[in-house]
């Protein structure tokens, strides 16, 4: 997806312009991945725009920075104000929101330690991630041949930019496949999650999803996801899913920031279940659509307002 251009960009304290956001050649983030980011939604509501669990994506990118010691120069409520700022700026109704920290220009090699921090934040408008009628159809994908991390190679939880090469292979082989997105598993071989989206499962009336251990991303959409599932009385099962599990499952879907509530149609051009978007997804997608555009209360103070 081309990224569409937008007149502000928030970089290190002040706005800038599209075209005047730049980074050094010895930049470290460019020769070595040394950056952490987020993926970020903003709504258009009823009641005007409104960002998607805008604190937990900031909790997680501060515990990103924790994990790869990389600290952020700024107070979170700083930052929070800076994607409100950026969208205004941008006159978005809806957003795409992408805050980067990473380090910059000092030494060169690996230890990043003397490397100045820098901190970005574009927004843009976002489409629908794997298509306009994925939400709706789904999508075909495959099982891929690339393993996510065993968990002492990289901290899968931190949202790393070095670590999407892992993500990059896992996309490019599906894509080359003519599938739309991958499934990952793990190094023990359970189901670990999509190229940049945590799954679920239906199966029996309930819903799995790998845990922690399989190598994910703690997902904000899937935890909302989960929550959302309690609340209309699903049974969720954080356990280890086996590969089969994928071909007899009655549904599949992703979650994520962009891909939202996405349902698999196949899986190794195996149907899934009708091989359509199933009752259980549609009901929560309904669900977290009405929440996220406003047609709703929400009770978990999900929304932030842009005003």
């Amino acid at each position: 997806m081309t990224i569409p251009a937008t007149e502000w960009i928030w970089m290190n304290g002040k706005f800038v312009h599209w075209d005047d956001a730049k980074v050094h050649f010895w930049t470290h983030a460019l020769h070595y991945g040394s950056s952490v980011f987020e993926g970020i939604r903003a709504y258009k509501t009823v009641s005007g725009t409104a960002v998607f669990c805008l604190d937990a994506h900031l909790d997680r990118l501060w515990n990103s920075c924790k994990v790869y010691r990389m600290p952020i120069p700024y107070e979170k409520p700083a930052l929070k104000d800076a994607v409100v700022q950026t969208i205004i700026r941008n006159e978005l109704e809806s957003a795409y929101i992408r805050p980067l920290v990473w380090r910059g220009v000092d030494a060169m090699g690996v230890n990043a330690q003397t490397c100045p921090v820098e901190v970005a934040i574009s927004t843009v408008p976002l489409g629908r991630y794997l298509g306009p009628d994925a939400l709706e159809n789904g999508i075909d994908v495959g099982i891929s041949s690339w393993r996510r991390m065993a968990q002492d190679t990289f901290p899968a939880q931190a949202k790393i930019g070095g670590q999407y090469v892992n993500s990059q292979f896992i996309l490019q082989e599906a894509l080359a496949h003519g599938y739309a997105e991958g499934i990952a598993l793990d190094m023990n071989g359970y189901v670990s999650e999509g190229s940049g989206e945590n799954i679920f499962i239906v199966y029996q009336g309930e819903l799995w999803t790998p845990p922690i251990s399989a190598s994910i991303l703690l997902g904000v959409t899937r935890r909302a996801v989960i929550q959302i599932a309690r609340d209309l009385n699903y049974r969720v099962r954080e356990e280890n899913i086996p590969r089969e599990m994928l071909y007899i499952a009655d549904e599949i879907f992703f979650t994520g920031t962009a891909a939202e509530i996405t349902p698999v149609r196949s899986v190794d051009h195996i149907a899934i279940g009708t091989g359509k978007r199933g009752p259980v997804t549609m009901r929560l997608q309904e669900h977290f659509f009405n929440l996220v555009e406003g047609r709703m209360a929400d009770p978990y103070g999900w929304l932030t307002p842009v005003q």
